[in-house]
């Protein structure tokens, strides 16, 4: 199929698909025309391209993956790989220290509101009160 069948086939723009190429995520063959050709497992790993991206990981991050689906079925129970336990592992650690981060400043904004809603509080009822 062609890249603009492949784009319809996945969602995926053409030129998403293009760049997944020039990241070495996803490799075409060259017609004599030099179109691009792709077959099927090319949805399938487009949709998984896109799986990894939606979890937060680089470029980078997911062509270490890809390495262990090429390997064996990542999918499957049967084995483990190294490369993407490590992966997943790393990104938890990522995930949780921002949950840290966003907890701690949204803990800053709970004061701070509550510190505006007392002085919001105070001066309604002293600008309120009897002369």
């Amino acid at each position: 199929m062609k890249i603009s069948q492949l784009s319809r086939a996945t969602g995926v723009s053409a030129r998403s698909i293009r760049y997944y190429e020039q990241k070495k995520l996803l490799s075409a063959k060259r017609l004599d025309n030099d179109y691009r050709e792709f077959d099927e497992a090319d949805v399938k790993r487009i949709k998984t391209i896109q799986i990894y991206l939606e979890l937060g990981m680089s470029t980078k991050e997911i062509l270490e993956i890809l390495k262990c689906h090429d390997t064996f079925d990542a999918y499957s129970d049967d084995g483990v790989c190294d490369e993407m336990l490590e992966a997943y592992e790393e990104k938890r650690g990522e995930i949780a220290q921002q949950i840290q981060s966003l907890t701690a400043v949204q803990q800053r904004l709970d004061q701070r509101i509550e510190q505006m809603k007392v002085r919001q509080s105070l001066m309604t009822t002293t600008s309120g009160a009897p002369e």
